[in-house]
């Protein structure tokens, strides 16, 4: 049976640090890297973790001057499935600022361009096996830009009040959690204005 006598923080909680022993690469991809870690967990043993490096990302909630938002449907392969999503994209290199990163995925995506980007919160979406974190962020100031999609890559741009969008989310008719917690964020600022 596991330890309960560990060490405490300088606030009075228990430090549930793990620190790693050793590391493998099992996978060396496009996007992502697979690691199997050996740790030595705060009771002084060892486990294994296996884990995903991932670049980061923006996610975008354009809201236009009538209150309209602007979602992409795309099929993702890994679910086999279309998802109804806020625009969003990787972090390219690690020094790329995440608002460029907004900008940038929001004019490639849907064709429209914001004059402002307001972060709204950074998030970590899979803290059980990826150290991804999403930045989002609140679109204004809207104009025409030009859809530049990559190869291989197809979307809907489907626009909507941005209550409905927000509603969707709420109720559980959008699946994707990205999209699901940036609706959540920008509403919770939008009713800050």
């Amino acid at each position: 049976m596991p330890s309960t006598d560990l060490h405490l923080d300088s606030d009075g909680t228990r430090d549930l640090t793990e620190e790693q022993i050793s590391s493998d690469e099992l996978v060396d991809g496009v996007l992502l890297n697979v690691y199997r870690d050996k740790v030595r967990t705060p009771d002084g043993e060892s486990s294994v973790r296996e884990w995903i490096d991932h670049p980061g990302a923006s996610a975008i909630v354009p809201v236009f001057e009538d209150g309209s938002t602007i979602l992409i449907r795309q099929f993702r392969y890994p679910a086999r499935r279309t998802f109804l999503e806020v625009p969003a994209g990787k972090i390219d290199r690690p020094d790329e600022d995440p608002a460029d990163v907004a900008a940038r995925e929001l004019e490639e995506e849907t064709g429209w361009k914001a004059d402002t980007f307001d972060h709204l919160a950074s998030s970590y979406p899979c803290i059980g096996y990826s150290n991804e974190v999403i930045h989002f962020f609140l679109a204004t100031g809207l104009t025409r830009g030009e859809q530049d999609l990559s190869d291989g890559e197809f979307v809907d741009v489907v626009q909507m009040p941005i209550e409905k969008a927000i509603r969707l989310a709420k109720n559980g008719e959008l699946r994707d959690m990205k999209t699901v917690t940036a609706l959540v964020y920008a509403a919770a600022r939008l009713s800050e204005d």
